[in-house]
Parts: C-alpha cells; structure tokens; sequence
C-alpha cells in the first residue's frame, strides 16, 4: 500500500525542520563507533576493573574481546507492580548470552517511581523530571564504554522514555527493549472508576474504596488500562524496539521467559562484531518518530506522550511540534478502545489481536513507514507477527490474526471506532493546549462558561467538598507546568469533575499541568503552554472571565475584550511550598531550565540548544 500522502508530507517536514541537528547527532553518533568491541581498546588497568567480579570463563572471553558484551540497564524494584518481575531477567538474559555465544553484565540500575503510589501526593512533583534523571542514570551506566550492545529493562511512564533518551546517547550500540507485561485482568477499570466517584460523593467509605483498589491492582505486571505505561509498550513495538509481540505477555508466564531469552539472542546477533549491525541511532530516525505518533493516535493513547515524544525525538536531532501530532491526528482512524476510552482493559486488546493486527492494519492503510529498521530486521512488517510456541517448544513467529476476536475493542482500518486519533491542539488568546477526545462525548466537546481559578487540584477538591462547585463552569488549575511545581498529573480532579458532568452541569479543565493516559470523559485542555511562570496568558484569567473550550474547531479562547485583556498584570502565584522537603529541592536546576510542554519540558539540553530547538518549532508554527 503506497504511503497516504499526508503521512509522507508531515514526514518530510519534519525530516526538513530537523536536518542541522540530525546531521549533528549522526556525526556524533559516527564518532563513537570503533571497530570490533569497545573494551579492545581499553587500557589494561580499566578492563581489569570492568571483569574482576566475574566468572573466570566470561573473564577470559571478555579479555579476549571476541564475544560480544552486552550491558543489562534495569529498572527493577519490587514496589511497582509492573518492575518486580524484572528480578528474574539478568539470570535468563546471561544465561541466554552464553547460548548465543556473548556475554551479559548488569550495567546499571535506574531509579523507577509509580505514579499511581505518588498521585496526588507531593512525591508528583518529582515525577516528570525523574525521566531526565533516568536518562542521565542510563547514561552513566553505559559510560564505562564496555559494551557492544544494551538491552534495556523498564516500563512505567518516564522509564521507559528516560531510558530510550539516555540509549540515544549511546547511538551506535544496538539497544532491544525488554517488557516485563501487564499483570492478568482484575476489577474492571468502568467498576473501578464508578467506585472512584460514589467516594468522591461520599456515598461509600474507605474500605469500599481500597477493596475496589485492590482488586484492581492485585498482581506483578503492569496496571491494565490504557494509560502512559501500556502506551509505551505500543510505542516500543511500533517503533521497532521491541522483538514483534512482546508488549503485552504476561510475566511469569513460559511466553514471557521464552521472549526475555529471544531478546538477549538477538541482540547478540546485531552487534557490530557479526552480519547484521543495527545501531539504535538508525532505527529511532524520522520515520520511526512518526510511527510512534500515528500508533499512539490510532490507539487513543497517553498524552504524557505529546511530551515524551518530543523529548524522544530531540534526543535524536529530530524535532517535533503539536502541529505533527494534530495533523497525523486528522487522517489516523481510531482502532482500540481500551479503558479509559472504552470498557476493557489491554488484556482484552492483546486478545483481540493486539499489536500484530493493529500494525498490519494500519500498513495495509499506509498510514505507517514499513521502510524503516527494526531490531527484527528491515521493515515493519515484522510487527504483524505475533510469537508462538512451536511443537519442539521454541518461540517463533507467525502471522497475527487477520480478523479482530473482539471488534468491541479492537477494529480494521475499514470499520474504525472513529476517522480521527481523537488528540487534537487548541490555540487562543490562552495559549496553545491539547485535548484527547477519544474519551469525550461529542456533546461535552464544547464548553463555554465562566471560570473558576485554582492554584492546585487541592483547592478544586476543597471546593467540591463544599458544595460550591455544583453549576457550568471552567476549572481554571495554574502554575502548574514544569517550572512551576514540575508538572505534576492532576488525577484526583478526575472523580469530582465526572461526578458533575454526571449530573448534567457543563464543565472543563484548563491547566497548564498534566492528565496524561487516565485523560477520560471530562473535557480538559491541557499542557497549556507557555505556562503561568513562564509568562503565559493563563496567568491572566480571573474568576467569572468566560472561557470558550472548543475541541471540534480548536480553539481555546477567554471571552474579554482584547483592551481589558491587555491591561491585566498576571497573577503571582507563592510557590515557596514547592521549592523544599520530599527531595524537591534536588530538582531546582531542572524547574529552572525545563523547556516548554510543546518542547518536551526538557531540562538536560544546554540552554543555548533548548532555545535554538524551541525557536525551530515557533517558526514552524507561524509557517
């Protein structure tokens, strides 16, 4: 199937807009490769430090710098569900090496939060930057320059996107991915959230509420709905950093141990000692960058991921804007609809088909770059397969199904749930935001009412409790982008917002801070950029102005003559409170270089670069 033809311009805008800086990463990239293993050339001093610990066989074989060395970087703890399983992996990836004929070291650890531990707790606030912390832990765990390749270990939602931004460092090692699965279907999520909202109105206690808790979130894997953790996983299929299938088999399962095993084989075969060398800076490359955007659209993924992404691309001399995402948004049919756009969780969705038919679906529609680089070989299509066990118990692929097992979750291109991805950009006097609509009733998709201004979901809660939010309004949450308190997720607005919508009242968030992949039925602008202590114009808003929040022409306005509009001094907001205690002070220098939303809130570039990238993007938006 030819390429559809707004997919190739987006593309080739992207490939133009990103030319100086990718040129400027591959050159890098090409310094950093040597020929045969990196520890050939180090000193004798330092390879005896790197092999001391080890088992005299490997010792000898990595003296003789034959064998390929492969750096293991993990994210394992036993707090967050989805990581526990990861104990077990180096044991089957070394043992898995020496089959292959390499061998495998644990390179480092990188430190892994759960969000759903630090939702709405100050712990959030430590969140967003805690991905660039990773990057730069993945960094330091490859710096020692012993490695031929990486396999890398991690799920949640910055892990995942810190470690592929600190492997993009290393550009010339091959790198795989390595899930660890979602943990088998509890609670249904539509029975969660119900359980959710009957709390917030207090018509249940605390102990229906944890009981409801823990029945949804009873087992090593990871949380089964679709949020930024699940959409990850897709991204790393879709763009070819995972072996086909992997993403969503449960751990502890032969599959799941038999894909842990396939993964360290192949990454032994791909390393710059054998045939077929596929560094990682040729398979994340324009096409790549797309991929991962249309694969989030068509799944109704995070929008953490319009800020991952970016930070993803830019890691990669690529750069990226909103425009990108809205325009693929426009011509990407919606094909699953896993909670919170639908009822069943990804379980249900990898049962149905899963990636394989998401892939081969969208390929066939050309809505996806089959031409690219994979860690399975040449081209995409490889991702329409899905593993299997075969008579003599080894795991091979095969074709992924050719219809879907359940068209309540999973469609063809031909009978989509929507024409649109259902992530879209709105611009106004209030900046520029996104929404995901895929999640929102076509009636709630415009709001227009007086606005309502908070400092923190704290205060929205308060005002919920008190019973005084029970109108049509628009709940204005600033000061919360990256500089300000580091973008914390807002999901305890969630519950009181629905429970209002519920009872007929028209209501919609606008804020500068995050929702990310629990986005659901309430209509909220988010991401809105510049943000408040960056001189955005949220800072303006008073209570009473009238905000008009309309996702089908997207447009964000507040309803003030332009004379009133400019004589307002923006508000000033005490974030003294933000600033100490829970390690927040650590994160000073982050809070104060992060780059915009639009730009990835990156705080790791050197200011001359995140201005240089953010002054690229502006000048593509006024083109």
């Amino acid at each position: 199937m030819a390429l559809h033809s707004r997919l190739a311009e987006v593309t080739d805008r992207i490939r133009a807009r990103s030319a100086d800086s990718r040129r400027n990463y591959l050159a890098a990239v090409a310094g950093m490769r040597v020929a045969g293993t990196s520890r050939g050339r180090l000193g004798c001093t330092n390879l005896a430090h790197a092999i001391a610990a080890f088992d005299p066989a490997d010792k000898d074989i990595l003296r003789q710098a034959r064998w390929p060395n492969i750096g293991i970087v993990s994210a394992y703890n036993d707090m967050l569900s989805a990581h526990q399983p990861f104990e077990r992996f180096p044991a089957i990836i070394k043992q898995a090496a020496r089959e292959a004929g390499a061998v495998a070291q644990f390179a480092g650890g990188v430190p892994a939060m759960c969000d759903g531990v630090t939702q709405g707790e100050v712990g959030m606030e430590l969140s967003l930057f805690s991905r660039d912390v990773i990057a730069m832990a993945t960094a330091v765990a490859l710096s020692h320059n012993v490695f031929d390749a990486a396999l890398c270990l991690g799920v949640c939602d910055k892990i995942v996107p810190g470690l592929l931004i600190g492997a993009l460092q290393f550009g010339h090692l091959p790198v795989i991915f390595v899930p660890a699965g979602p943990m088998p279907s509890g609670l249904p999520n539509a029975e969660k959230s119900r359980i959710r909202q009957l709390f917030a109105e207090g018509k249940v206690g605390r102990d229906a509420l944890m009981d409801s808790e823990a029945q949804s979130y009873h087992a090593p894997g990871t949380c089964t709905f679709y949020g930024t953790a699940n959409s990850n996983q897709m991204l790393m299929e879709v763009m070819g950093l995972h072996l086909p299938g992997a993403a969503f088999v449960n751990p502890n399962t032969p599959l799941r141990d038999a894909l842990t095993s396939a993964s360290a084989h192949r990454i032994a075969k791909i390393t710059s000692l054998g045939n077929e060398y596929i560094p990682i800076a040729e398979v994340i490359d324009e096409r790549a960058i797309v991929n991962g955007i249309v694969g989030l659209l068509a799944t109704g993924g995070s929008t953490n991921h319009t800020i991952h992404l970016v930070a993803i691309a830019h890691a990669a001399g690529i750069l990226i804007d909103w425009n990108d995402f809205s325009d693929l948004s426009a011509i990407t049919p919606l094909l699953a609809h896993i909670y919170p756009n639908g009822k069943a969780d990804i379980n249900h969705f990898h049962a149905a088909g899963g990636m394989g038919f998401l892939i081969r679906e969208l390929l066939n529609a050309g809505l996806l770059h089959d031409d690219v680089l994979t860690v399975a070989g040449k081209g995409l299509h490889h991702y329409a397969d899905e593993p299997y066990f075969n008579e003599a118990g080894k795991v091979i692929w095969r074709a992924a199904p050719a219809q879907t097992g359940d068209d309540s979750v999973l469609r063809g291109a031909a009978t989509p749930f929507a024409t649109d991805g259902g992530l879209k950009v709105l611009t106004g006097n209030l900046g520029r935001a996104v929404i995901k609509t895929s999640a929102v009733k076509i009636e709630h998709q415009i709001v227009e009412a007086p606005a309502i201004v908070f400092d923190s979901q704290e205060a929205v809660q308060e005002a919920f409790k008190r019973g005084e939010l029970k109108r049509d309004f628009v709940a204005v949450v600033r000061f919360q982008g990256p500089r300000a308190n580091g973008m914390p997720e807002l999901h305890k607005l969630t519950p009181p917002l629905g429970v209002l919508q519920d009872q007929g009242f028209h209501v919609a968030l606008v804020t500068d801070g995050r929702m990310s992949g629990a986005s659901g039925k309430v209509p909220a602008a988010i991401h809105v950029t510049p943000e408040c202590l960056a001189g955005g114009p949220l800072a303006q808003v008073r209570n009473g102005d009238v905000i008009r929040l309309d996702a089908i022409r997207g447009k964000l306005e507040v309803m003030v003559s332009a004379e009133e509009w400019q004589s307002r001094t923006p508000a000033i907001a005490d974030l003294h409170a933000n600033r100490n205690g829970f390690g927040r002070a650590l994160f000073a220098s982050a809070r104060a270089h992060a780059s915009g939303a639009e730009q990835g809130a990156i705080s790791f570039c050197a200011e001359e670069d995140s201005l240089s990238a953010s002054a690229a993007v502006t000048a593509s938006i006024k083109a």
